[in-house]
């Protein structure tokens, strides 16, 4: 099942079941909110396949970020193997155990929105992530539990901005948080369609050109030892994401960073694409 955050132009937003090309408006089951319904998302799910609510193109609406207002937005760094050697590479020294961040929520846009390229950074760069939205609350979650808690699965792009992320803070937030550098979607795959997320192939394109073509096998640590691991410290929450890394082909290492004018395409099989134009800041 896939769900939508939508607006028709200069219309309220609205959730939305995906298929194929077509989107079936839901809001009057179950509201606008798709962080709200996550908790309950399961028991809803024989309504929401048999809704027969209006129905929409989807090249007529405008998807937004599936969720917009989570609690938290984080980030594990460095996790695939042959992104972590790109980065030793570059001078980045190789974490010897989870190394996470926060992404600020204000920096959540939806899946086709311009991405804005600071003034004050010539160094902004992109990675392809598969994000996971926590579905139920949850605290000491085992591993071999976790899956039980994760609601679905989101393309992202974790935008950062290299000289604030490396050289201008001693922390991974401000390079990673800056406004409009969050773009989620293009809608929440809930887990029952995902076989196995650590099996889906993702490709991130700069104008058309490959730069990331990986699969989320390569990960260090896996979804299910990333919510055991956070979950040890605090409590995640219905909507909280976690960007369970990037492979490599950065731009950083070989300093092609993006510029105005840019168009970044990231998918990842089974969820789809994620599409956003970088802009300068006005």
């Amino acid at each position: 099942m896939k769900i939508a955050r939508f607006h028709r132009p200069d219309g309220p937003t609205r959730l939305g079941r995906v298929d194929d090309d077509q989107l079936t408006d839901i809001s009057d089951l179950v509201g606008t909110s798709l962080r709200a319904i996550l908790p309950d998302l399961t028991e809803l799910r024989p309504q929401i396949l048999a809704a027969h609510g209006v129905r929409h193109a989807l090249a007529d609406v405008v998807l937004e970020a599936p969720i917009d207002d989570p609690q938290k937005y984080l980030g594990i760094g460095m996790n695939y193997r042959e992104h972590a050697e790109e980065a030793r590479q570059a001078g980045i020294p190789i974490p010897t155990s989870q190394l996470w961040f926060n992404k600020q929520v204000s920096c959540i846009v939806g899946p086709h929105d311009p991405v804005v390229k600071p003034a004050i950074s010539d160094e902004l760069d992109y990675e392809i992530e598969l994000a996971v939205v926590i579905g139920r609350r949850c605290k000491n979650v085992p591993a071999d539990r976790a899956r039980e808690v994760i609601a679905g699965y989101l393309v992202a792009n974790d935008v950062s901005v290299r000289d604030w992320l490396q050289k201008r803070s001693p922390t991974f937030t401000l390079g990673k948080s800056f406004d409009t550098h969050g773009p989620l979607g293009p809608w929440l795959t809930t887990d029952d369609e995902i076989a196995d997320p650590h099996g889906l192939r993702m490709r991130l394109t700069v104008n058309g050109q490959v730069r990331q073509d990986a699969t989320t096998d390569d990960m260090i640590y896996n979804v299910f030892e990333q919510i055991a691991y956070l979950t040890q410290v605090f409590t995640l929450m219905p909507g909280d994401i976690l960007a369970t890394g990037t492979p490599s082909g950065i731009g950083a290492p070989t300093r092609t960073f993006l510029q105005a004018g840019d168009v970044v395409r990231a998918e990842i099989d089974g969820l789809g694409a994620i599409e956003n134009r970088i802009v300068a800041e006005p």
